[in-house]
């Protein structure tokens, strides 16, 4: 339903920060339930963050959870997912989903519940 674009994907070294960017191209989402997820090489994409549009609640993969920040500007019409003490464990293709929330159920960590992706942009943290 929506176009969505990533940006600020890079390399890094260990223990340091990025910040990833995700932006619509077309309408807004202001009204989505917002995720990220990412994907390693031989791996399956993987949930990292959600946050939702009611209450703004938000959740982190276990792996995440006091390193990762995500956050939405609704004025601005971004989500961004803040990322620090960086790990080689962190090395993927990170994606930007949006869910309109029709279903009634936030099933926020499977990819499934996600109708509209962005293209991912890469991030590399290096030893």
């Amino acid at each position: 339903q929506v176009q969505l674009v990533e940006s600020g994907g890079g390399l890094v070294q260990a223990g340091g920060s990025l910040r990833l960017s995700c932006a619509p191209s077309g309408r807004t989402f202001s009204t989505y339930n917002m995720g990220w997820f990412r994907q390693a090489p031989g791996k399956e994409r993987e949930f990292v963050a959600a946050i939702r549009w009611i209450g703004g609640i938000t959740y982190y993969a276990d792996s995440v959870k006091g390193r990762f920040t995500i956050s939405r500007d609704n004025a601005k019409n971004t989500l961004s997912l803040q990322m620090k003490s960086l790990k080689t464990e962190d090395t993927a293709v990170y994606y930007c989903a949006a869910d309109r929330g029709v279903s009634g159920s936030y099933h926020y960590t499977s990819a499934d519940e996600y109708e509209s992706w962005g293209q991912g942009t890469q991030v590399t943290v290096s030893s």
